[in-house]
């Protein structure tokens, strides 16, 4: 039996630094950082790469820490049986919007429509960034935190 090993985030830092320079913020034992701006290239990277092979991705989740939103990406190559987690961080409360990875993903197509319906974060690129769990027309996103 083959168990699934997570890469380090020390591991995945090096590996974008050497191809995407100026993109990791930084890094602990479990993921990586990366600029908001950049999570596409990021993702795209981390799919294509030979070594990688991120071909699966598990889950987006965005977490409301008040001063900023943190979005996490879960993915996994099951040919080489390795996990990987990178994050991002968006500052402020108004007009968050970063890359879609939709081009990258299919399965990302109702988990940012989720994440903008209820958090906020929209997806630029996303061509149908609509809500998904809320009707057309409700006032906030209801898992912010400062959402009354």
């Amino acid at each position: 039996m083959t168990l699934v090993q997570a890469l380090t985030g020390e591991h995945l830092a090096a590996m974008l630094r050497e191809n995407l320079p100026d993109v990791v913020e930084s890094w602990n034992h479990r993921g990586v950082w990366v600029k908001p701006s950049a999570i596409a290239e990021v993702c795209g990277f981390l799919k294509v790469d030979e070594f990688l092979d991120f071909q699966y991705l598990n889950s987006i989740s965005a977490v409301d820490f008040i001063e900023f939103f943190e979005v996490v990406y879960h993915l996994t190559s099951i040919s080489y049986q390795h996990t990987a987690m990178v994050k991002t961080r968006l500052y402020g409360r108004d007009d968050l919007v970063m890359p879609s990875v939709l081009h990258l993903w299919r399965g990302a197509d109702f988990q940012e429509r989720e994440i903008w319906d209820l958090m906020g974060i929209r997806f630029e690129g996303h061509p149908n960034m609509k809500r998904i769990m809320l009707w057309e027309g409700f006032d906030g996103h209801p898992l912010r935190k400062d959402f009354l």
